[in-house]
């Protein structure tokens, strides 16, 4: 019992990380869980929630901040790659905020232009969620 507790724990921090500024990846957790489990519902939504709950920690770090920095910093902000996205596609390129680099810089500017939490979320949720379901069927399949 311990050992899955410590194996879904570490998925569930892992994931949480990941979704943060720090440069980690989560897919090499969750493949090797669902490889051990010989399952992947569990760990795709342990995977999922860690994951949503890290972005909405980066998303309120780019409200607050938002709030603390000039208007220099937000002309320069809406200059980026990210913000380019989300103003071309709207909330929907919130589904690609588990792309390395653009990713943690989309949830943060989410959150910065006070894109609302409602549906931040559901496209947050929906865009994690699909990308792990498809890691651990890949995994499951191999």
């Amino acid at each position: 019992m311990s050992d899955v507790l410590l194996a879904y724990g570490g998925l569930f921090v892992w994931s949480f990380l990941a979704a943060t500024v720090l440069p980690l990846g989560s897919e090499g957790a969750l493949v090797a869980l669902v490889r051990h489990e010989g399952q992947m519902v569990a760990p795709v939504l342990v995977a999922t929630v860690g994951n949503y709950l890290g972005s909405c920690t980066t998303y309120w770090i780019g409200r607050r901040a938002a709030q603390a920095l000039s208007e220099k910093t937000d002309a320069a902000m809406e200059q980026t790659y990210a913000a380019k996205l989300l103003r071309r596609y709207g909330q929907p390129a919130l589904l690609l905020s588990w792309v390395p680099v653009i990713g943690d810089a989309m949830v943060a500017l989410a959150g910065a232009l006070r894109v609302p939490f409602g549906a931040f979320s559901f496209w947050i949720l929906i865009g994690k969620a699909l990308r792990y379901a498809a890691v651990a069927w890949a995994a499951h399949a191999i």
